[in-house]
């Protein structure tokens, strides 16, 4: 019962993604450019309509209408108008519904998984942060601090709240182990992106991938971090090669490494533990 309303809840919570990943790279962009006008002391631009997470209301890129509430229900909206707007007919991006779709699929599992207690709701907010970052990564090869930071502090808190009041997660560690988690996580990528700089000249990987690992580390602890990088590692290697392969991509066109790291994290957050406990028993560790 829990893990159905998870899943309606979790319907909801992707709609409101597809929002974020729409609106916060141009939110983000928009309040970077004021802060270049205000330095260079540029005059400042006309006043602009209100644009956040709220306004203006959703409507169809194509026409501009403004979307019916009733045409925005999660799924359902996107099945009865057969993926086109009501207002134009133009069609709608399939990413929508399976944003809503993988939200509330990830939702049922976690609380089936772990429960509906405060470490279930913590590796909710994980794992929604994650689609998130995922998707943005993608779109404009950009993890924002503004969802990084809170994330990696939010993992710490939940430790430290673990020890004060004694409770036994299944997963998020001590607040030692999260801390030296957020540490070696930074710290490891950070090593080698200078490292591959100083040998090639060449930028190998963004200060996001460096926090956004950070994270993990903090909500899953040191241990889980190589488990994690050799995940991401593998998965991205075969699928930068697939991709020249398959499409004749460019080994020159940088490629996002957060939905990398964000699909190991979630693999080690649901099988880490089994995943390393027989990785020593047939090392004979």
């Amino acid at each position: 019962m829990y893990a159905s309303v998870a899943a309606l809840f979790g319907l909801v919570v992707g709609s409101f993604l597809n929002v974020v990943i729409y609106r916060l790279p141009i939110m983000l962009e928009r309040a970077w450019q004021r802060e270049c006008r205000e330095i260079a002391g540029g005059a400042e631009p006309a006043a602009e309509p209100p644009f956040n997470l709220a306004r203006p209301a959703s409507a169809c890129p194509a026409c501009k209408a403004p979307v019916k509430a009733r045409h925005n229900v999660p799924v359902l909206s996107y099945l009865w108008l057969r993926g086109r707007c009501a207002a134009c007919g133009a069609g709608i991006s399939p990413r929508y519904p399976l944003i809503e779709t993988l939200t509330a699929l990830i939702s049922a599992l976690i609380i089936w998984r772990f429960g509906w207690n405060l470490e279930g709701a913590g590796l909710l907010l994980l794992c929604w942060c994650l689609i998130a970052l995922t998707c943005i990564d993608i779109d404009r090869q950009l993890l924002p601090d503004v969802i990084t930071l809170p994330l990696l502090w939010a993992g710490i808190a939940l430790a430290l709240a673990g020890g004060l009041l004694g409770l036994h997660y299944a997963v998020i560690p001590d607040l030692q182990t999260s801390v030296i988690g957020a540490m070696a996580g930074y710290l490891s990528l950070w090593s080698v992106y200078h490292l591959f700089r100083l040998l090639t000249g060449k930028e190998g990987m963004g200060y996001g991938d460096f926090k956004l690992l950070a994270v993990l580390g903090a909500w899953l602890g040191w241990p889980m971090l190589p488990l994690v990088i050799l995940l991401s590692a593998v998965v991205g290697a075969v699928t930068g090669i697939a991709l020249m392969l398959l499409r004749g991509r460019d080994s020159q066109v940088p490629m996002p490494f957060g939905p990398y790291l964000a699909a190991a994290g979630f693999v080690a957050l649901l099988w880490g533990a089994p995943i390393l406990a027989a990785y020593r028993q047939a090392s004979g560790l």
